[in-house]
């Protein structure tokens, strides 16, 4: 049975796109389309599918190309004007050309999905002129569906999200590459957590107030950030490069340089620490 709460104003995508893009109205589409791409995952979870290793050192296994057909199929039904971003298709410059894109990581966390741990999850969002503006984040083992729209908020399950306004840096939880929490902890006494396997998970826990920051190393792509950014910014929080400069989307290389995630008080506190380190 569905998870997905009602979504105001969810109607027809076709109409929406004819009238220029009503984001709302596709917000109920896209979470239909993430929460069946969680399904299918869930349904191979813990199967002994197929697994290999790419070219760039990281594990792909038959779950996350069978869950990205379903998510391209599904997502490109809505507009097929859209363009398409996704960790397991082949890239195009032609996304390039697109204002609105859809990126997408069918699984999120593949080392986690091997593993048969919970720390995984399906995410796309809706892209455009670089900045994320409809979110779908599902977790399907916890069952959690995050939804965020631009301007309409962030929920978790339907229960909306709004980060709490800490400012102090001394006992926050703070998971993250090693390197950049001990610069934390040099300043303050941080809490430090593991990290999770999915990056996208790490940066909604900030969203639902489980995590204080998060901290992604240099080898994070548009489709681990894009859902999880737009929920965090719709729940008040700020994702920035560590020199405090804005995240954006659908660039030739959809790779990005270390990124802090917190509250914004908290955020802008850790980010004087990390700025001022990275100067010296």
């Amino acid at each position: 049975m569905s998870i997905r709460p009602p979504f105001p104003g969810a109607g027809d995508a076709a109409a929406a796109a004819a009238a220029g893009i009503a984001f709302e109205s596709l917000a109920g589409p896209l979470a239909e389309a993430v929460e069946a791409a969680g399904a299918l995952a869930l349904s191979l979870f813990g199967a002994g599918v197929k697994s290999w290793t790419k070219g760039n050192n990281s594990p792909v296994t038959e779950a996350d190309l069978a869950v990205d057909r379903l998510l391209f199929e599904r997502l490109s039904a809505i507009d097929p004007g859209f363009g398409w971003l996704s960790e397991e298709s082949a890239d195009s410059p032609a996304r390039l050309d697109a204002r609105r894109l859809w990126v997408v990581d069918p699984i999120d966390g593949t080392r986690g999905f091997m593993a048969g741990s919970a720390d995984w999850a399906v995410s796309a969002a809706l892209v455009e002129d670089g900045v994320p503006v409809l979110a779908a984040l599902f977790a399907p083992v916890s069952a959690e569906l995050f939804l965020a729209r631009s301007g309409g908020g962030a929920t978790q399950n339907g229960l909306g999200l709004a980060i709490a306004d800490r400012e102090a840096l001394s006992g926050a939880s703070a998971p993250g590459p090693a390197p950049s929490v001990d610069r934390l902890a040099h300043a303050a006494d941080v809490v430090r957590l593991p990290r999770s396997r999915s990056l996208a998970l790490r940066l909604a826990r900030v969203a639902t107030g489980e995590i204080d920051i998060a901290i992604s190393g240099d080898a994070a792509n548009d489709w681990d950030l894009a859902a999880a950014h737009l929920i965090v910014r719709e729940a008040g929080g700020a994702l920035t490069s560590f020199s405090g400069a804005p995240v954006r989307y659908n660039a030739p290389s959809p790779r990005h340089p270390p990124l802090l995630c917190a509250g914004h008080a908290l955020h802008a506190k850790a980010l004087a620490v990390l700025r001022s380190d990275s100067q010296a």
